[in-house]
């Protein structure tokens, strides 16, 4: 399968786990949604939104009537669970694959290559020796299965381990379940995702991961990151190890195709859905390494459209992390102005006090947003510890740059919820706030829930949970211009001119919107979740 994006808009991924502690490199296929019906077709904005405008939010008849239907909805569970899967939650811009995975397809794919589980509940190697036992046990051993989704997720994880470390040991015991078939990892997380409503997914993955490491360690480091560079670039070198990323990523797309049976009469919902994927680095390793995946991460995004961004993944408190945290940030800012193409998204501020020092608190978000430029920040949770924290958010306020939130993620990592968790700052401040998953295969749940919780939490009325979602597609790094006007965003959005007299949901779009629409991907993508709205609206509180 070629990397041309004709019309079916393919997608691949390639994958590696939340820690980056895998030994080899892996691949992920993609898959991407067809571009067909105009009212159907998905897209996304260019840029991101401006600050808030001074007018007032305009509820619309329906949308009173829906926000009555949540309100009656509140003391009747089945009724409630159902509202938060039906509605539309746009996108999941902060979610690593292979945590995203369920367990027990993970459970699956290690039983169907007959793969041992040992004593510590880690996937090894067949065959199985003495102190292991087949995978596949876990099939008529109930028991069996339940030690193996404890040791793999979050479920029921024992009181005498921090959620932090339990967390981030799971991936190291499944680990080898996801070296095979990942392409069906990717339909499994993919299909998730539709079946939740949400119309668009940013993956993490490692691109040619043992190659760039290959390339780092025969290089060496350099404190020059211009003498660096082009110590990389020297021979095609770097050239080589896109020109592999590039081809993992047709060979996991063609083998997501044909697991989600895109090419049938009968496509699976995962072929519906656009995918992009954003390249991991490894912040633990070393500076020549962390600075050579980067650059593959970018080079690729300026090659190829699948690919949009780079983030820095593993343990933000990590020895290494703390270290080179600075240093880190410096590289991103340089290999930046030499790849403007390729968007940056941090993980930023994944801290909480007792987990590092005080100092480490005071500056973590403000130099990937000052510093390395990010556009997104993945959780954000300690901005109230940073230095001016006030001045922060204004900043990224300013400069729209959107806080990616797993309200479930920072509970169990780093014990961070309610009150205590800066969502209600951040609104202040007029920072824009997109809700995500993170790995919610290991963290046992979905984006449903995650919107469920923000709304008993911190009392979210409904339009403020449309404009939520409205959030997680605007500040997605998908290509073309947005279906809303600069300005109104994130406090009304207003369509842009072109699709102003348009109601998405009543018929199909103008001749000025649909041609509108069709050069930009990003407004097709937020115009097919507006009129996923309209339809939800009516079957919750009635026309209006």
């Amino acid at each position: 399968m070629g990397n041309a994006l004709t019309g079916s808009d393919h997608s691949a991924v390639i994958i590696t786990h939340r820690t980056a502690r895998r030994p080899k490199s892996t691949l992920l296929a993609g898959f991407g949604g067809a571009l067909a019906v105009l009212t159907l077709l998905p897209a996304i904005p260019a840029t991101a939104a401006p600050l808030p405008d001074s007018s007032p939010r305009v509820v619309t008849p329906a949308e009173r009537a829906t926000a009555a239907y949540l309100r009656d909805a509140q003391n009747r569970p089945a009724r409630l669970r159902a509202f938060f899967k039906d509605l539309p939650k746009g996108g999941d811009l902060h979610n690593h694959l292979s945590g995203a995975v369920t367990t027990e397809y993970l459970i699956k794919l290690a039983t169907d290559h007959d793969l041992c589980i040992d004593a510590t509940m880690t996937a090894v190697a067949p065959p199985c020796g003495p102190g292991t036992r087949p995978a596949a046990d876990a099939r008529t051993d109930s028991a069996f299965r339940q030690q193996i989704v404890r040791a793999w997720s979050m479920q029921d994880f024992p009181a005498d381990q921090s959620g932090h470390d339990h967390f981030f040991d799971t991936f190291g015991k499944f680990s080898m379940a996801t070296w095979y078939d990942r392409g069906k990892m990717l339909a499994n997380v993919a299909d998730t995702a539709v079946k939740q409503n949400q119309f668009y997914l940013e993956t993490m993955v490692s691109p040619a991961s043992d190659s760039a490491k290959k390339l780092a360690d025969t290089v060496g480091y350099d404190a020059d990151p211009a003498a660096l560079h082009r110590k990389l670039l020297a021979g095609g070198q770097l050239d080589r190890v896109v020109d592999e990323g590039v081809e993992e990523a047709d060979d996991s797309d063609a083998q997501f195709r044909q697991t989600a049976h895109c090419d049938t009469p009968h496509p699976a919902p995962a072929c519906r859905l656009p995918v992009r994927w954003i390249s991991q680095v490894s912040r633990g390793s070393s500076p020549a390494r962390v600075f050579t995946q980067i650059a593959v991460g970018m080079r690729l995004a300026e090659r190829d459209p699948r690919f949009v961004a780079v983030n820095l993944v593993q343990p933000e408190d990590g020895e290494t992390s703390l270290r080179d945290y600075s240093l880190q940030m410096r590289m991103l800012k340089y290999l930046r102005g030499q790849y403007p193409g390729a968007h940056l998204t941090l993980h930023a501020g994944e801290l909480a006090p007792g987990l590092v020092k005080p100092e480490d608190l005071t500056f973590h978000i403000n130099e990937a947003v000052r510093v390395a430029g990010a556009e997104r920040i993945g959780h954000g949770v300690d901005l109230v510890h940073e230095d001016d924290w006030r001045q922060l958010a204004r900043t990224m306020a300013r400069r729209h740059v959107a806080v990616e939130v797993p309200f479930s993620s920072n509970k169990q990592i780093l014990g961070i919820a309610g009150d205590d968790h800066p969502f209600n700052a951040y609104r202040r401040y007029g920072v824009p706030i997109v809700l995500s998953t993170d790995d919610p295969g290991v963290s046992r749940i979905d984006i449903s829930h995650e919107y469920q919780y923000a709304a008993k939490t911190y009392g979210l009325s409904y339009t403020e949970l449309k404009d939520l979602a409205r959030a997680s597609l605007e500040y997605a790094f998908r290509d073309g211009r947005s279906l809303w006007a600069a300005g109104s965003a994130p406090s009304g959005y207003r369509p842009v001119p072109a699709c102003r007299a348009d109601r998405p949901g009543d018929g199909r779009p103008s001749a000025r919107c649909a041609q509108y629409l069709a050069a930009n991907p990003k407004a097709a993508t937020e115009w097919r979740q507006e009129v996923a709205f309209a339809s939800f609206e009516r079957a919750h509180g009635g026309r209006g």
